[in-house]
């Protein structure tokens, strides 16, 4: 039987891209670039959000591909209110994928793959689908469509990244993995539909404080703590980590919030209790309770 560290680093390493996943997401992420550069000017496009963070967890979901338009595309959209370019880029992701593949959000245009996933997560090593970006060049940073607010919104995904690799390095290169596992947590099909935390870039946003004193050497008193210390703070403002866009947590209004509290709550209990079993002896029903806490990911043997 698993110890509780070889199970966590099990869980660790399947929460992990493998190559056929990655692939599997070059091949669709380059046919998405490929027909966004055939219907409009592009400056250049690259890949940010958690996939290029590395604190992306399965199923492998909502690739963000970024296209920074180029300066002639500025008058016909710039000055324009956001849902204007989003329109035109859902209008070309339909020609290619359908209607019903494409599904226009806030600051994004989703393409979803048809991809099925199964009860243990699996998708056959294939992507989802991806979130594809518009965006304009705005002196070292960049501005992004947001229909939600009606306005153009400042970011900067290169600092967000050097956020997080700071973060991972300097909790012994750990850190990326508890939030991919909190993550999967923040998934898991028991929440329903309606996700705890969103969006899920927000958990990785209150890691950043929320992960303090440096790695302790164990998976399961880090968890236990890091639930603890979410719950404490959900309901705070978190602004935006490059400090140019609008609060990552506003989506959560005060309900979601008083829910996401609760459920993580919960959380941290029932971390206590797996924790409570493993000191007992009771190795086996540990690893059930993490894996119901966790989700079918979390391994058994």
């Amino acid at each position: 039987m698993l110890t509780q560290d070889e199970a966590f680093r099990k869980f660790k390493s399947r929460l992990e891209l493998n190559d056929r996943e990655r692939q599997n997401a070059s091949k669709r992420h380059t046919e998405v670039r490929e027909h966004i550069r055939s219907r409009f000017s592009i400056d250049r496009d690259f890949l940010t959000g958690s996939y290029a963070r590395y604190t992306k967890t399965k199923p492998l979901k909502d690739i963000d591909i970024f296209f920074v338009l180029a300066e002639s595309e500025r008058k016909k959209y710039r000055d324009k209110v956001p849902s204007v370019v989003l329109d035109d880029f859902y209008n070309a992701l339909v020609d290619k994928y359908g209607k019903s593949a494409v599904r226009k959000q806030g600051r994004s245009v989703n393409v979803d793959f048809g991809v099925v996933v199964d009860a243990e997560d699996n998708t056959d090593y294939r992507v989802v689908s991806v979130d594809v970006v518009p965006a304009f060049v705005d002196g070292d940073n960049y501005e992004i469509p947001n229909s939600d607010t009606g306005k153009w919104m400042k970011t900067n995904p290169n600092i967000h990244a050097q956020e997080a690799r700071d973060a991972h390095q300097a909790y012994s290169n750990e850190w990326k993995g508890l939030v991919r596992m909190v993550k999967y947590w923040n998934n898991n099909a028991k929440h329903g539909a309606d996700k705890p935390v969103k969006p899920s870039f927000l958990i990785e946003v209150m890691a950043l404080q929320c992960l303090h004193g440096g790695w302790q050497g164990r998976f399961d008193y880090e968890l236990q703590a890091f639930f603890a210390a979410l719950a404490d703070r959900v309901q705070d403002e978190w602004p935006d980590p490059a400090g140019l866009g609008s609060p990552i947590s506003e989506s959560m209004d005060g309900q979601r919030k008083a829910r996401a509290k609760e459920l993580l709550q919960a959380a941290s209990r029932e971390a206590s209790n797996a924790i409570h079993l493993a000191r007992k002896g009771q190795n086996g029903e540990a690893l059930k309770a993490w894996r119901l806490l966790f989700g079918p990911k979390f391994p058994l043997s």
